[in-house]
C-alpha cells in the first residue's frame, strides 16, 4: 500500500499516526533520519494530498515540524502561529484536515522558550502583537496554579499553553469533538525541547483497542 495514498491513509489508526510521531521524533533526537527522495515525493503528491497528522504548533525558526517528527512532503499538515494559540481560522484549518482529508491525529506542539510566552509575561504590547499575546496570558496564569513535577521539561507556561489550546478546541469546534467522541481521531498534546530536540508527549488522548476491544486512553 503507497504511504501517500487515499487508501493508506483510510486504513492507518489514529493510534497509529501516533507512533509514526513518536518514532519520528526519534529518529530525529538519534540523527537516524529517513533519507527521503523529494523527486519521488513530488511526484507521489502532486496529484493529491493524504496526511495522517494535523500540527497546530508555534512559528519558531527552530520547531519546523516536518523535521521534528522526520517527516517528508505529504505527510503533515502544519499550521503555524506565534504561540500556537488558537482562533477561528485555524479552527477551521483543523476541521478541514480532519473531516474533508481524513487526518488522524489532531497535535498541539508548544516548545520551551517560546518568544511569544516570554514577551506576555513581559507584558509587551505593540500592533497586533498586542492582541495575540492576551491569548496567552491565561496560560501564565493557570502554570501559577500548577505545581507539576510530572512535565519532563522545566517550563509550566508552556504546558499549560498547550492545554489551553486543546481545550479550546475541543470546546469551540463540534467537529472535533464528535470525531474524537467516535474515536475517529487521536488528541496529542506535546512540548518541544529547543536544547535537545525531545518532544514531551505528555497528553495523549489518543485511544487503541486492546486484546478485548475495550477502548482505552493513554
Amino acid at each position: 500500500m503507497r504511504k501517500h495514498s487515499e487508501e493508506y491513509l483510510q486504513n492507518i489508526t489514529p493510534y497509529q499516526g501516533y507512533e509514526l510521531l513518536l518514532q519520528g521524533n526519534q529518529r530525529f533526537i538519534n540523527n537516524l533520519k529517513t533519507n527521503h527522495d523529494h523527486l519521488a515525493l513530488i511526484n507521489q503528491t502532486s496529484e493529491g494530498q493524504y496526511p495522517f497528522a494535523v500540527i497546530l504548533s508555534c512559528m519558531d525558526s527552530r520547531t519546523s515540524t516536518e523535521l521534528i517528527f522526520d517527516q517528508c512532503l505529504g505527510d503533515l499538515f502544519s499550521i503555524r502561529i506565534a504561540g500556537n494559540i488558537v482562533n477561528n481560522d485555524i479552527l477551521a484549518s483543523i476541521e478541514y484536515a480532519i473531516k474533508y482529508v481524513g487526518s488522524k491525529v489532531l497535535m498541539v506542539l508548544g516548545h520551551t522558550g517560546c518568544g511569544a510566552i516570554k514577551s506576555a509575561k513581559q507584558g509587551v504590547t505593540d500592533g497586533h502583537i498586542t492582541d495575540l499575546l492576551k491569548r496567552i496570558h491565561p496560560s501564565i496564569s493557570k502554570a501559577l496554579l500548577q505545581d507539576d513535577d510530572n512535565h519532563l521539561f522545566d517550563d509550566n507556561v508552556a504546558y499549560a499553553n498547550v492545554e489551553n489550546s486543546l481545550e479550546e478546541i475541543l470546546t469551540r469546534s463540534e467537529i472535533v469533538k464528535e470525531m474524537f467522541k467516535k474515536t475517529q481521531i487521536g488528541i496529542v498534546g506535546g512540548v518541544y525541547n529547543v536544547e535537545n530536540g525531545k518532544v514531551d508527549f505528555f497528553k495523549n488522548l489518543t485511544t487503541k483497542k486492546k486484546e478485548d476491544n475495550q477502548l482505552v486512553i493513554v
